[in-house]
């Protein structure tokens, strides 16, 4: 029997498709995160399919149960919110139902980290999820400065209590890029601002709510040019007598030219 994939709404109970509502309807059990929040949304909808917990804590003592109820028939699997199995429990049951044969449907809907990545207004070409940040600050630091050279746009998540600091790491390591900070998202209290990241740490003093933060990737350093400016400089500095290694050292510190390529601007000027 099939295992659904069944993607719920990341704040708004309306953001939820009618696909995913008769699948849960259909299924002979759902297998959610939180129970008592899953049977919100069911009540909301007037499903009354039987649930059982699969959480962080008791995702591997509960595997065999789930893979056993799938020899009898459908089952939903649902974290808090979004899609399961992206930085919430059911990765290890997809793998094992896959290794097993078990059919998996995907019943796709609300993704908050595609939806921060929308409203950003930073560059969605490309970009990497780390998922959450570590606890600690200096393994925060370390995957911190695994994306510094990175030009993709950065997607995080973050806690309330953890925001500051976490904001704090990314000043030090990732400097003040470009950042907007997705709070609440689809919820009563939505907010998203934009700005530095040191703008950032000031706006949010009293941190509430759930946080997705979405920073902006390396921009490339444009390469400096040889210009014809540049190379009348060098030629008016030779004229007044300047020797050719303290005219390339200047200007090279001046331009960020190479001084092999200055030095050969200097023998074509003279």
């Amino acid at each position: 029997m099939p295992l659904y994939i069944v993607a719920t709404p990341i704040g708004n109970l309306e953001d939820i498709s009618l696909r995913a509502l008769r699948t849960l309807r259909e299924v002979k059990l759902i297998a959610a995160e939180d129970t008592r929040r899953t049977r919100q949304l069911l009540a909301s909808y007037d499903i009354k399919t039987p649930t059982t917990s699969y959480h962080e804590r008791n995702k591997l003592t509960k595997l065999d149960y789930i893979l056993d109820c799938l020899n009898q028939g459908d089952v939903a699997l649902v974290s808090d919110a979004g899609m399961p199995g992206i930085s919430d429990p059911g990765h290890e049951l997809i793998v094992a139902a896959s290794q097993r044969g078990i059919p998996i449907v995907p019943i796709p809907g609300a993704s908050v980290v595609v939806t921060a990545l929308a409203v950003s207004g930073l560059d969605t070409g490309q970009f990497r999820y780390l998922g959450f940040l570590p606890h600690k600050a200096s393994a925060r630091k370390k995957m911190l400065q695994s994306v510094t050279s990175d030009p993709a746009t950065i997607v995080v998540f973050e806690t309330p209590h953890r925001l500051t600091a976490a904001l704090g790491d990314i000043l030090e390591v990732l400097g003040d890029r470009e950042i907007a900070v997705c709070r609440e998202l689809t919820k009563l209290h939505e907010e998203v601002f934009r700005g530095r990241v040191q703008q950032a740490i000031e706006h949010f003093a009293e941190p509430r709510g759930e946080f997705t933060l979405v920073i902006a990737g390396q921009k490339e350093v444009e390469k400096p040019q040889l210009t014809e400016a540049i190379e009348k400089r060098l030629q008016k500095m030779r004229r007044s007598g300047v020797g050719a290694k303290e005219a390339v050292a200047k200007v090279a510190e001046e331009t960020g030219l190479s001084k092999k390529e200055l030095y050969r601007a200097w023998l074509k000027s003279g």
